[in-house]
């Protein structure tokens, strides 16, 4: 398997792999991850659909990329999902998935179209005082000492920042920024993150720091990820003769050593409540999701809070599963899951789908908003963070494009919610979000878009339907970790298995991303069956100085480097470089950024 760049690889068709025809293919998981390596078994290694089985859990594929109507507490979003355009992986599969909506088309075309005619942007990024915008005005307020913390990490080693959290590499002065505000809310981040996963943040996506304060970087699709990604995938899959095998709950792969060989010798399951096993040659490869950000989620509803009496740490069945095959390790080649799921308190947050079809409530969401979600558009355009619940709840909240479900009433806005900080009270209900019912979180957005208090008990009763999720893992992958604590796609010696999703480990790339594990998906293949076409490298951006110099200008909030708050010695020192580089392609680069007039 190796990288590539350009359309020289990316618009050729690979030939088929040697002796294909005799492999078989076992896929445990069906995320993103599962059914991209799927696609990739099916289209560019030419496996035969009958061959490939994938093995879920539960009664529906899409492992995180859930979207559902239960018939008894109404609409659930665990999540959603933000995209961009260097998704390179993504958009070379969607290209050849057809829409099952619009026909003749792909679901790339359609998304493309979409975004074209219907463009994301935020006209409010935060609120304070009950509704009031909070003016964050597209402005990052990087003071000195930041601004260089950011540059310099920037350029620190990935092994330098092994273990190290956020709060080790930036200073105090940072967290009352607008940037971390942004930060922190759209990607989810605290402050005890890893710094190693944040640098990787900072380089993947410095072409987008001028939409980062209002989310102009960001597309998104038409539905629920779940209508618009996952069930397009999976009608691909079964249309060339693949498996989904539901009800299989895989407790471990058993690999044996052999000399420099590591061969996955069989799979342990359990269906029906009966311990079963699939025995596995050679040819039988097998691709593992380890891990998993939603796992022992806890739901509740519009009367009751989430049960949390089962969450402990480090339990889980996609952890038991990854411990059981990471002690077969003889020098942790597969990975370390401790090191993600043992502390709950640092890697959990709660999310809740509201849904309403009030006028009144409706119209403080225009108040914020200034647009109507009924529109059928982009409405928020990104998340609205309440910035003065910083300190309890820090509860930020989203509308996406309406209807979010086929089935949803016209009349209906759904309205996606998170909070970062479980365990606080929250401004309005004193009570952490953990402990509250559906109706009680709904009372807390009520009163932050400016509902009147004397309104919001009966509205948020009998004019909305809140359902929550508590999910004590969703921030794992965040954790301070060494590169070797996430295995490799294709671990060292490695003959027929793989680990795919947002705990194997592929260079460059930033996890909690829809990208992230459908490259992990298309790498594992293109390693497996020795694939003769380039894998699309992570764009390149941190290489581009264009992109570099027009970041500086940003980051300093548009303003030339003669306005930046230098000191004597460096303003002389600006003067006598500006001199030098005058009628230089360096000049021309840097008036084009903005950083000189």
């Amino acid at each position: 398997m190796y990288y590539s760049a350009g359309t020289y690889e990316s618009f050729a068709h690979p030939e088929k792999p040697k002796d294909v025809d005799k492999k078989s293919a076992y896929i445990i998981g069906t995320g993103l991850a599962g059914l991209t390596a799927a696609f990739y078994l099916v289209r560019d290694g030419q496996m035969k659909g009958e061959h490939i089985h994938l093995l879920e859990k539960l009664e529906l594929a899409g492992g995180s990329c859930d979207g559902r109507k239960d018939v008894t507490k109404g609409f659930f979003m665990r999540g959603g999902r933000e995209m961009d355009n260097h998704f390179e992986v993504m958009w070379d599969t969607f290209r050849d998935v057809p829409s099952i909506e619009t026909p003749g088309v792909s679901v790339l075309d359609e998304y493309y179209w979409l975004n074209k005619h219907d463009p994301n942007y935020s006209l409010c990024r935060a609120s304070v005082n009950c509704g009031e915008d909070a003016h964050t005005d597209k402005q990052f307020k990087l003071d000195k000492d930041s601004a260089m913390a950011l540059s310099k990490l920037f350029l620190t080693p990935e092994k330098d920042l092994e273990d190290k959290k956020i709060s080790d590499v930036l200073p105090d002065s940072f967290w009352s920024t607008n940037f971390w505000l942004y930060w922190q809310t759209m990607f989810a981040f605290q402050r005890w993150s890893s710094a190693l996963e944040m640098k990787r943040y900072l380089c993947r996506y410095v072409h987008h720091i001028d939409g980062l304060p209002d989310f102009s970087a960001l597309r998104f699709t038409k539905y629920n990820q779940y209508v618009s990604m996952i069930l397009p995938l999976v009608k691909y899959l079964e249309s060339h003769g693949v498996r989904i095998e539901y009800g299989m709950d895989v407790r471990n792969v058993i690999i044996e050593t052999e000399g420099d060989k590591k061969i996955a010798r069989q799979i342990v399951y359990v269906k029906d409540g009966k311990e079963q096993t699939i025995d596995l040659i050679e040819d039988d490869l097998v691709f593992i999701t380890n891990g998993c950000c939603t796992d022992t989620s806890c739901y509740g509803d519009q009367t009751h809070a989430p049960d949390l009496s089962g969450v402990k740490n480090g339990c889980g069945e996609s952890w038991d599963m990854w411990k059981a095959i990471a002690a077969q390790a003889e020098h942790g080649e597969y990975g370390n899951p401790d090191t993600f799921c043992s502390d709950v308190e640092a890697t959990n947050w709660m999310s809740a789908t509201v849904a309403t079809s009030n006028e009144e409530i409706i119209q403080h969401i225009m108040n914020i908003c200034k647009r109507d979600p009924r529109s059928g558009k982009v409405t928020t355009g990104g998340i609205v963070t309440v910035k003065d619940s910083t300190d309890n709840w820090y509860l930020s909240w989203t509308i996406n494009r309406q209807p979010q479900f086929k089935a949803q009433d016209k009349n209906m806005v759904l309205v996606w919610l998170y909070s970062l900080n479980t365990d606080r009270d929250g401004n309005y209900v004193k009570k952490a979000m953990r402990d509250c019912t559906g109706e009680e979180v709904c009372r807390e957005w009520l009163y932050h878009i400016g509902v009147p208090t004397e309104k919001i008990d009966a509205l948020a009763h009998d004019a909305c339907n809140t359902t929550t999720c508590f999910m004590p893992y969703i921030n794992a992958f965040f954790q301070p970790r060494k590169e070797s604590d996430r295995p490799k796609v294709v671990p060292d010696g490695a003959v027929n298995f793989a680990f795919i999703g947002q705990f194997a480990e592929t260079p460059r790339d930033t996890i909690f991303t829809t990208e992230y594990s459908m490259r992990t998906g298309m790498e594992s293949v293109y390693t497996l069956l020795d694939i003769d076409r380039g894998v699309p490298e992570v764009w390149g951006s941190k290489y581009d100085v264009r992109e570099l110099l027009r970041a500086c200008y940003y980051a300093i909030d548009k303003k030339p480097i003669s306005e930046a708050p230098l000191s004597f010695a460096e303003k002389e020192m600006l003067k006598i470089a500006i001199k030098k580089i005058k009628g230089t392609d360096i000049e021309i680069l840097l008036k084009e950024s903005g950083l000189i007039e």
